[in-house]
């Protein structure tokens, strides 16, 4: 590689995302011989291992443009192509990327793809365009007191959503029935208060899906959510089961959503939901990058194609993007939980992964699949850390670990392995966790009961 030569620009990520980041380090590295510079805020040792260069700047302070711009003074001339890949700075990256003269979706009208609320602003604004594709636009608000609260409530009887309009990760997401505390789901939501907290209509619509992709090419994945009070994503599932006519009404609403956020030729995971007769939907919400939940390494799975190796090939200026995908087999992503509340710190990858190995056997075993017909695409822990996790989730922190499965026999549905795979790996983790973090795990009850 040449150190003094051309750079890929990337402007901040998630942690949970890094070997994503360094995927697509490594395909810049070897396809186009570019070193990387990151910019992200409060930059660490595993930052340090990830990049080339790394500048340290908060991409949501007010002057992030300004101070990266002027970070970047050694590079600048050199940068080659970049890509924004967080929901934090997908407009202020968009606009330091404009700046340095660099092909970006658009900066102004990025902000909907971040801001849930100014997504709906948007929307208020288009009502009768999207009213003419069958998109539901949602009554929503932003609040800043019980007693904005409680005008709301008043006008929506039948229930709400109340959630914070800057997070994700169904983080903060609370559905509000009727009889429910108002005060309870203030207080709930108190955190969130600062940066923005709305109260949203409810979508009448029980499917949800995802319209993700890349510039013009694109695919529609399945939520799986459970019910209740705390609406957590607890799998993936790819290709989506519908009919043609159902995919065309969410083609329409998730492009619909890609033209108020500016979205062009990056990247977008647009969240929808579908109704029981298939001709209507509505955006929950849009987002200006890659889906999360190993969306696109399922895609890599069912189609064969690396959705990050295009969108490097599209900063970087080469490559083509294929005009249709083929889907040679099902695939999903599966978010592993606990059987009941405990203490918990994750064991070495390689225990994890025999334990996911196994309940894949079983749920084989069960549904009478043949050998090599349900494979295991990836495992991973989630967080290093000792905490606790609730037996009910209410985020996606609230996992101790997220899967990635292909399966080749098109008489099983994936969404029945789904359930199993679940049911069987809260029983694995349960009999295959070591004496001493069960014996860890009842002092840590202990105390805290005490």
């Amino acid at each position: 590689m040449n150190d003094c030569g051309e750079k890929l620009l990337i402007i901040d990520y998630n942690l949970s995302r890094v070997e994503e980041v360094a995927h697509m380090r490594d395909y810049a590295r070897r396809r186009f011989n570019v070193g990387t510079v990151l910019v992200r805020g409060n930059p660490g040792a595993k930052d340090e291992r990830l990049c080339d260069h790394l500048v340290g700047v908060d991409p949501l302070s007010p002057s992030f443009v300004a101070q990266a711009y002027d970070a970047l003074a050694n590079w600048r001339d050199h940068i080659r192509g970049g890509i924004v890949f967080s929901d934090n700075a997908v407009q202020s990256g968009a606009a330091l990327l404009e700046r340095i003269g660099l092909k970006v979706d658009s900066s102004s009208l990025a902000l909907g793809a971040f801001s849930k609320f100014e997504y709906r602003h948007a929307e208020a604004r288009c009502r009768d365009l999207l009213k003419s594709q069958r998109v539901m636009t949602p009554d929503c608000t932003l609040i800043r007191s019980m007693t904005d609260l409680r005008q709301f409530a008043s006008t929506h009887p039948e229930g709400f959503v109340i959630k914070p309009s800057c997070e994700g990760n169904n983080r903060g997401v609370v559905m509000m029935r009727p009889g429910d505390s108002l005060e309870a789901a203030l207080e709930e939501l108190s955190p969130y208060l600062a940066a923005g907290v709305i109260c949203e209509q409810v979508i009448p619509y029980q499917r949800e899906y995802s319209f993700d992709g890349l510039g013009g090419l694109s695919f529609i994945t399945e939520k799986v959510s459970v019910s209740g009070r705390y609406p957590v994503e607890v799998a993936q599932v790819l290709p989506a089961p519908l009919v043609h006519s159902e995919q065309e009404t969410i083609r329409r609403a998730g492009e619909c959503a890609n033209w108020l956020v500016g979205q062009r030729d990056g990247p977008f995971h647009n969240e929808i939901k579908l109704s029981d007769d298939g001709r209507y939907a509505a955006v929950v919400e849009p987002n200006r990058r890659p889906a999360g939940m190993k969306i696109w390494t399922l895609a890599a799975t069912v189609y064969g194609v690396d959705f990050y190796h295009l969108w490097i090939d599209s900063v970087l200026g080469e490559g083509s993007i294929p005009s249709t995908l083929m889907a040679s087999c099902q695939a999903a992503t599966v978010m592993l939980g606990v059987k009941q509340d405990r203490w918990f710190e994750a064991p070495d990858v390689t225990r994890g992964k025999t334990m996911f190995l196994t309940t894949l056997s079983r749920t084989a075993k069960r549904f009478g699949l043949p050998e090599g017909s349900l494979r295991s695409i990836d495992f991973s822990w989630i967080g290093p850390e000792h905490r606790f996790v609730p037996s009910v989730a209410r985020d996606n922190s609230d996992f101790v670990g997220c899967a990635c499965v292909s399966l080749y026999d098109s008489s099983v549905n994936i969404g029945d392995i789904v359930a199993s795979v679940r049911e069987y790996w809260a029983d694995e983790l349960e009999s295959g966790m070591p004496a001493d973090a069960v014996a860890r795990d009842a002092e840590d009850r202990a105390r805290t009961l005490a």
